[in-house]
């Protein structure tokens, strides 16, 4: 029995789906346990990619079961055109399940939801991630999956809609939702996820003898109580929300797993440290097409921040490392760590939480070598176990200052551009 718990150890944009596809093999089940569609991440399958939001990444093994968990907060358009695109490639949703506890994103979440990015600038991706998860905590306001299908839908969002419709005129916005047309949609949603719907607190545990893998959405630094507060996303993305997220206990969970890019990517606004505004910056971000999956915003680039990676690897409890997009630092002569910040004039290794300290911030760099790796010379490295010193001195100092041993390491999207280290 092996109970993993994959997460971001950065701004999220790690490459954690490529992670959780490429696991999913040696597993049972495959749970997505947090987030909701503004995380997203693009898995390669032959010839074909795929950029996914809801459903696990490990819906091309139709053997395994897939999940959904309670921890998720779901957009019924975004499910809906998922399971068509992978319907439509030829792959079988049997043995998807949907938690019958998981929120619904509703067309006032994503109203109230502009607003708010609008008069705060914290960087949301506008998809009412926030205002629902705010309804989830409200309790009264929220729409859960059960809810599709008591028979009290339409008395429900009749009295919700009215309560959304004086918040958004409190804004300025006029607005009159039709409730029919709204309950009619959600009752076709509800009838093509149905066959899925389940308790899928009780089908895991009872499955807890299995091999179970927890995929999470986004990175450390988006945790809305470990993260860069306020720019971060509105619900828990370290390893301790996978327990909350799908139900399984704590005690039961037998290995973590983070998940670093060899350099550092965020998106939207808040406070970078190791960013690099500069040719270097966009050299990093045009070699590894540093794009979101769910915006196709450029991501800001910057050198790795071990500052930032001792502090997510304490919170998340990591026991083993794995490095992606190793390949995107090749022809840099220098490739620089930061293992420090200066602030206020005071050198420290611990993360502030303070956010006007960390804008203050400015990094402690250590330099090292680069290298020159063709795509042929990383797939020779791969089958030899043979890589270049620069590239084993850069890895060995990483896994040395975390104390974490590195399990794999990625050098492109394929699944055979992966080795183990």
């Amino acid at each position: 029995m092996t109970v993993t718990v994959v997460v971001g150890t950065q701004w999220g944009d790690e490459a954690k789906g490529k992670l959780v596809d490429i696991l999913a093999k040696d597993y049972d089940y495959v749970v997505r346990f947090n987030g909701g569609d503004n995380a997203g991440h693009t898995i390669k399958y032959g010839d074909q990619s795929f950029g996914l939001h809801l459903i696990p990444s490990g819906i091309f093994y139709p053997e395994k079961v897939k999940v959904i968990g309670n921890g998720v907060v779901i957009n019924p358009e975004t499910l809906m055109t998922e399971i068509k695109t992978v319907e439509d490639a030829g792959f079988s949703l049997d043995k998807l399940l949907i938690s019958d506890s998981a929120h619904i994103i509703l067309p006032w979440h994503k109203m109230l939801d502009a607003i708010e990015d609008e008069k705060n600038a914290i960087g949301t991706t506008k998809r009412g991630i926030g205002p629902t998860f705010s309804d989830k905590a409200n309790r009264a306001t929220a729409i859960r999956v059960c809810d599709l299908f008591n028979g009290k839908l339409r008395e429900k969002l009749e009295k919700i809609a009215k309560l959304k419709e004086k918040a958004l005129f409190a804004h300025g916005k006029d607005v009159n939702f039709n409730v029919d047309e709204l309950a009619t949609s959600l009752e076709q949603f509800s009838e093509k996820i149905k066959p899925f719907v389940t308790d899928t607190r009780f089908v895991l545990n009872k499955a807890i003898d299995k091999n179970i893998l927890l995929e999470g959405a986004q990175g450390a630094l988006l945790d809305v109580d470990h993260g860069t507060y306020p720019y971060v996303t509105s619900s828990n993305t370290t390893s301790g929300s996978a327990s909350t997220g799908s139900g399984i206990p704590p005690n039961k969970i037998t290995n973590i797993i983070g998940v670093t890019k060899a350099y550092t990517t965020r998106v939207g606004e808040g406070p970078f440290p190791t960013e690099l505004m500069d040719e270097v910056g966009e050299k990093l971000r045009q070699q590894g097409h540093e794009f979101g999956t769910t915006t196709g915003r450029p991501r800001r680039c910057g050198w790795l921040d071990l500052v930032v990676l001792k502090y997510t690897s304490m919170i998340n409890g990591l026991d083993e490392l794995a490095i992606t997009k190793l390949d995107v630092l090749t022809g840099f002569e220098e490739i620089k760590v930061c293992v420090a910040y200066e602030i206020n004039g005071q050198t420290t290794e611990e993360f502030p939480s303070d956010i006007t300290l960390l804008e203050q911030a400015k990094p402690v760099y250590k330099t090292f070598k680069g290298w020159n790796m063709s795509k042929e010379d990383w797939i020779k490295a791969s089958e030899t176990k043979q890589l270049p010193e620069e590239v084993k001195t850069y890895l060995n100092f990483i896994a040395d200052q975390l104390n974490v041993k590195i399990k794999l390491i990625s050098f492109g999207p394929e699944r055979n551009e992966t080795m183990l280290y």
